[in-house]
C-alpha cells in the first residue's frame, strides 16, 4: 500500500514541477514581448517625428496677384 502512496506523491510532485516550469516560461515570454514592443514603440515614435517635420524649402510660396 505504501508503494501506491509513494507513486502518487511522486506524480503530484512532477505535476507541480511542470506547472512551475510552464509559469516560468510564460513569464519569460511576456518579458520578451514587452521589451520587443518597447523597442518597436521607440522606433515608431522616431519615425513619426521624422515624417512630421517638413523642410521649409518644400513649402510653396504664395504668389502675389
Amino acid at each position: 500500500m505504501s508503494r501506491i502512496t509513494f507513486q502518487k506523491r511522486q506524480k503530484e510532485m512532477k505535476r507541480q514541477e511542470k506547472q512551475r516550469m510552464k509559469a516560468e516560461r510564460r513569464a519569460q515570454k511576456k518579458l520578451a514581448r514587452n521589451s520587443d514592443s518597447a523597442v518597436d514603440n521607440a522606433a515608431d515614435s522616431a519615425a513619426q517625428t521624422e515624417t512630421v517635420s517638413v523642410p521649409e524649402e518644400s513649402v510653396p510660396e504664395e504668389s502675389e496677384p
